[in-house]
């Protein structure tokens, strides 16, 4: 049996994959306290990406239009194809609300690229508390160096 462990197969189960910067900072100018995504969990470039921010502090409560900013954000991410590249909101299409946010929250952020023409990207994305859904948007957004 031990000779079904030996061998390329194995030594490439053995050694750690190479992870995506979970730092979104790596791929966004923003900097605190105007960067609205703590870390990126998963990003499949040019489909998707997933992200979380922890609401430490709110006095009156996580004012809405953050959590457009966290999707827009992490939309840049997901529709980036190398690191620093800039970007911009074009326009929101769609927005609703669900919930509110509170300090201890812990806020899932979820996006998905529709269609891309050039630098401009159409996607939708979501944010979740504790898998409740609290926000939803469809947004444009131009992403590339100038």
């Amino acid at each position: 049996m031990q000779h079904l462990l030996r061998g390329p197969i194995m030594e490439s189960i053995l050694q750690p994959e190479p992870q995506e910067p979970s730092d979104p900072a790596t791929y966004l100018p923003h900097r605190n306290p105007f960067l609205f995504i703590d870390r990126v969990t998963s990003r499949d470039p040019g489909i998707g990406a997933t992200g979380i921010k922890c609401v430490t502090y709110d006095p009156g409560g996580f004012p809405q239009v953050f959590l457009l900013e966290a999707i827009a954000q992490l939309g840049g991410i997901a529709a980036a194809t190398e690191k620093g590249e800039g970007g911009f909101l074009a326009s929101i299409d769609h927005a609703e609300f669900f919930g509110e946010v509170r300090a201890g929250d812990r806020i899932v952020v979820t996006v998905r690229i529709i269609k891309s023409f050039g630098r401009l990207f159409l996607m939708e994305g979501e944010a979740c508390v504790e898998g409740e859904k609290i926000a939803t948007a469809r947004l444009a957004l131009g992403v590339g160096k100038a």
